[in-house]
Order: structure tokens, then C-alpha cells, then sequence
């Protein structure tokens, strides 16, 4: 997880697609406050403690794309929209297309709920952490009735110290 002196400006999955070329530059600095908050209310959702999250947060994109990600946001624990949903949300309800690219591009995942975002037919649609992580997430919050195929392989979440402060990384189920 990236910060600035203030404010989040990441959530990457340790093997995930779109992570910044800036990257490689980031410092480790367990003690910056932002990030041990931000670490602390991700433990508490990953143990099914927290539905929302409270934290200061710097989203750089397109306006297009900040607006996707505003949309993102308001969607409740355990709800899901479709694709065509978010872009009508985010005004644009043809932009289907530019409203799933959107998602995948979202720097501040599980904070901004992109998981939660789905296909109109029933479908799992994309996810830049992986399908498994999506469908393991969705499962955590109870969504997946209306998910199809949401055989997980994953049961728990990892945090590993990697960058400036955590990693995300499901661990595989055992016994499989």
C-alpha cells in the first residue's frame, strides 16, 4: 500500500494486474499512521468486523475514471452492480466498455469495493487482483448467490509486508 504524507493512494494485490511503474521506489515505513490504519481496518474486514472503511484517501485518474470510482464507492457490503449499472451511474450509459476499464484501473482496490462490480448476465466479469481473489471476496460478503461459478480455491487472506506497508495475498486451501 502507497501513501503520501497524508492520504492512501493504494491497495495492490502483491501479484495483480496495473501496478504502478513508480513502484519500485516506494519506501517501507511501518510507523506512517495512515497505513497501520489502513492495515488495521483491512484486518478487521478480512475477520468479517468491518463493512466500511474510514480513511483519507487521493484518487489520480481521468474525470471519467474518478467518477467510475466514486460510483464504486457507494456500493453497500455485500451488493453488487452490473457493469452497464455503473456507467449509466457514472453518466455515461453507453460507456459500458470504458466503465469496466474503470474498475480494472481502480488504484485503491477493496477500499473502493471494485469487487462488487459484476456482469449484467450473472457473470463474474474481470477483476485486475484475479478472479479467484473477486470470487473469494464476494463470498466474504455474502454476494455470490447471484454470482455464478464462485467455486473459490482460496478460504483465508494473508497480509504480507511488502513496499510501504501491506501486500495482500489469499492463501490456497489446503487438503485440495
Amino acid at each position: 500500500m502507497p501513501a503520501n504524507e497524508t492520504e492512501l493512494i493504494g491497495v495492490y494485490f502483491v501479484d495483480c494486474d496495473h501496478v504502478p511503474a513508480a513502484s519500485k521506489g516506494w519506501k517501507r515505513d511501518d510507523s506512517h499512521p495512515v497505513l497501520q490504519q489502513a492495515e488495521e481496518q483491512l484486518q478487521e474486514y478480512f475477520a468479517g468486523k468491518r463493512t466500511t472503511f474510514s480513511l483519507p484517501l487521493r484518487l489520480t485518474g481521468t474525470g471519467f475514471q474518478e467518477r467510475v470510482w466514486r460510483e464504486i464507492a457507494l456500493i453497500p457490503y455485500g451488493k453488487t452492480i452490473s457493469y452497464s449499472d455503473l456507467a449509466r451511474k457514472a453518466g455515461a450509459p453507453r460507456a459500458i466498455r470504458a466503465a469496466g476499464t474503470s474498475t480494472g484501473r481502480n488504484p485503491i482496490g477493496l477500499i473502493i469495493p471494485c469487487h462488487r462490480v459484476v456482469g449484467k448476465n450473472g457473470g463474474i466479469g474481470g477483476y485486475a487482483g484475479g478472479l479467484e481473489r473477486k470470487r473469494y471476496l464476494l463470498e466474504l460478503e455474502n454476494s455470490t448467490p447471484a454470482i455464478k461459478g464462485s467455486g473459490s480455491q482460496y478460504h483465508a487472506v494473508k497480509l504480507n509486508r511488502v513496499g510501504r506497508g501491506v501486500g495482500i495475498q489469499p492463501e490456497e486451501r489446503h487438503g485440495r
